[in-house]
């Protein structure tokens, strides 16, 4: 059965950025969010067993997100792509139960190492 994948970003290149960057042969179906809230919707609706989730955005941004899945779905498996390289921020990231922070521009071969170290290729 395919895994829900969930891209939330308020740039449309940058979602699909990761689209491209995602293994050809990963068996998923992919949902896209263009701020924090239609993000937590897709959660809410079960199309987000995994949430790319990028920081900066509209309405709600990244870390609000992650607030509220920490309080409300921690089985969500959340990696965060960001051009935000403050270590305060990536920190807080993690504190906020994140699984990875990666930076943008994505790169293929760290994002596919991430997901194969994760167990979810």
């Amino acid at each position: 059965m395919p895994l829900n994948v969930t891209i939330a970003d308020d740039s449309t290149m940058s979602r699909k950025g990761v689209r491209r960057a995602l293994p050809a042969d990963w068996d998923v179906v992919i949902h896209e969010a263009c701020n924090g809230k239609e993000a937590l919707a897709a959660v809410d609706d079960g199309y987000a067993d995994v949430l790319f989730l990028d920081l900066t955005m509209p309405e709600m941004d990244g870390f609000e997100v992650l607030t509220y899945l920490k309080n409300h779905h921690k089985k969500i498996v959340v990696i965060v792509i960001s051009a935000d390289i403050q270590p305060k921020a990536q920190e807080l990231v993690y504190q906020l139960g994140a699984f990875r922070f990666l930076q943008k521009p994505l790169q293929a071969g760290e994002l596919h190492q991430v997901l194969h170290e994760m167990g979810l290729l």
